[in-house]
Parts: C-alpha cells; sequence; structure tokens
C-alpha cells in the first residue's frame, strides 16, 4: 500500500467506491472509529486506482464490483488518530452484480474480513448531514453526481 509517514504526518493514496442501490449509498465503518466513510482501501504501489478498487471490495466483501465511472479526484487534509494526513483519493462510481446478496438489504452487515460494519443510507443530504461522514464534503454531493470528473482540495480538521 503507498502510505508513508513523517513525524506525525501520513501520505495516503486511496480509492474509494460509491456504490447506489435504490436511492441509498453503501457505507462502512469499523470498531474504532466514530465516523462512516466510502468502502475502498489503499493502492498498491504498481496498481492502477481502478484495478485497487475492484481488488479492495474483493477482499472487503468477496464480490466482483463494475466501475461505473471516476467522480472526483481529492485531495484531503484530516487528522486521525494523532497523525496529520494528506490524502490523495480516487472516488469511482462502482456497480454490485445484479444477483448480489448486498443489494435490497436493511440492516447493516459485516464484510469477508469481519474488520468493517457496513450499511445502506439514503443519499439524501438531510440524512447524510445527520451522519459523521468523512470526508464530510460528500454529506451534499451524492443526490447530483458530477458527469465528468470533478478535482477538489478538501479540509477536515
Amino acid at each position: 500500500m503507498i502510505t508513508f509517514d513523517r513525524g506525525r504526518n501520513r501520505f495516503n493514496y486511496r480509492v474509494a467506491g460509491i456504490a447506489l442501490d435504490n436511492n441509498r449509498v453503501l457505507l462502512h465503518t469499523n470498531e474504532k472509529d466514530d465516523f462512516w466513510s466510502f468502502p475502498g482501501g489503499r493502492v498498491e504501489m504498481g496498481e492502477a486506482s481502478e484495478f485497487a478498487l475492484v481488488r479492495e471490495m474483493q477482499e472487503e466483501l468477496n464480490v466482483d464490483i463494475e466501475i461505473i465511472r471516476p467522480l472526483w479526484i481529492v485531495e484531503d487534509f484530516f487528522d486521525y488518530a494523532w497523525q496529520n494526513y494528506h490524502e490523495i483519493c480516487f472516488y469511482y462510481l462502482m456497480q454490485f452484480p445484479e444477483r448480489s446478496p448486498y443489494l435490497g438489504k436493511n440492516k447493516s452487515f459485516s464484510g469477508a474480513e469481519n474488520d468493517f460494519e457496513f450499511q445502506w443510507f439514503a443519499t439524501h443530504p438531510d440524512v447524510l448531514a445527520r451522519l459523521p461522514l468523512l470526508p464530510s464534503f460528500l454529506q451534499n454531493s451524492l443526490e447530483n453526481l458530477p458527469v465528468s470528473v470533478q478535482h477538489l482540495v478538501h479540509r477536515d480538521r
């Protein structure tokens, strides 16, 4: 995975997927965090970001997703676990297979790795604004997904 530390600073190269199902979006969290985020993970050296997302979803949910298109390239700055993060994240619109057991679920569920709890949430900004969702710009960005890739610089402090 492409991540390195310099003192209290950490650089991360991450990829995340936006999965939609009947006006709901899939988020995940783990027991050590008090926030929700989009499933994905860190990119490996020499790995394209799209392949990294496919690999991560296979590892986390044992499912072969389809990448629809890129949405955002985000330079994100935030603090987490006593470190200052500078993260580059590629966000992709992704799709689960039609017969995926995860589509239509109304309760939270664990992934293949059991590290994460997954749950579908309504894409309405009022619902997402009540969640501790990071990065926070996504609380208001899911109802109108960009038609072409957007580059954003974002700070959650």
